[in-house]
């Protein structure tokens, strides 16, 4: 689904975003400098931040008063909000029902999903038992469950190393493209822009400008992203 945002305002106390825009079916990065509004531009999407103007759709429906839980989104931070008392399994299956009492049908679902993140031996653990990137592959499996048109994520991968961050960057990609969903990434590495997203937005000042082909951003950038990546 395509998320068009309207001429969107979002002011905080010392502090605007402007979004005149829409994002496209597929993979889009958002990349800027610290502070410019790059979380704010998710946190609007997901319902967390009001706007004091303008007007957000996903798809046909706009979704500018729709409570955060009702929005067909799942926003995935870098801290990955695993129940550390609960197991790798009981922590996927909240993605299906929040009270964990799950039908046979569901079971299967869950063990389905951990399966797909490579964690499929792993349920009986506790977040303590796993590594930095197993921890992610957790909170992805969880994502997979709920199942909505839309994904975001605001840095999940920025802590791991190269190697393990781009391990990450192609399952996501893999899960993207089988769920057929739109994908917004916050990063501050055009490495990972490049690597999965076919477009890319800027977010600087305060502006999220329009998403342009992200080979072609980097390849010409503006003043503000020239800045950024100190060319």
């Amino acid at each position: 689904m395509d998320i068009k945002l309207d001429k969107l305002l979002v002011e905080q106390t010392d502090f605007s975003l402007q979004a005149d825009l829409t994002i496209k079916h597929g993979t889009t990065a958002i990349i800027g400098p610290s502070g410019g509004g790059k979380s704010t531009l998710l946190l609007a999407i997901a319902g967390f931040v009001s706007p004091t103007k303008g007007s957000i759709s996903i798809g046909h429906t706009t979704i500018t008063n729709t409570p955060p839980a009702k929005r067909p989104v799942t926003l995935l931070f870098q801290e990955n909000n695993l129940f550390p008392h609960l197991t790798v399994f009981q922590n996927t299956a909240l993605g299906v029902r929040p009270d964990l009492k799950l039908s046979r049908i569901q079971i299967d679902q869950v063990e389905g999903a951990l399966e797909k993140v490579g964690l499929v031996d792993m349920g009986t653990r506790h977040p303590s038992e796993l590594s930095g990137g197993q921890r992610q592959r957790v909170s992805l499996a969880r994502a997979l469950l709920r199942d909505r048109p839309v994904l975001m994520l605001d840095e999940p991968f920025a802590a791991l190393g190269p190697a393990l961050r781009h391990e990450m960057l192609d399952l996501v990609a893999r899960i993207r493209q089988d769920q057929d969903s739109t994908l917004l990434m916050v990063t501050h590495n055009p490495d990972d822009a490049l690597r999965i997203a076919e477009y890319t937005v800027l977010v600087a000042d305060g502006v999220a400008t329009a998403p342009q082909r992200t080979a072609e951003l980097f390849n010409n950038p503006p003043p503000a992203l020239a800045a950024y990546l100190g060319k």
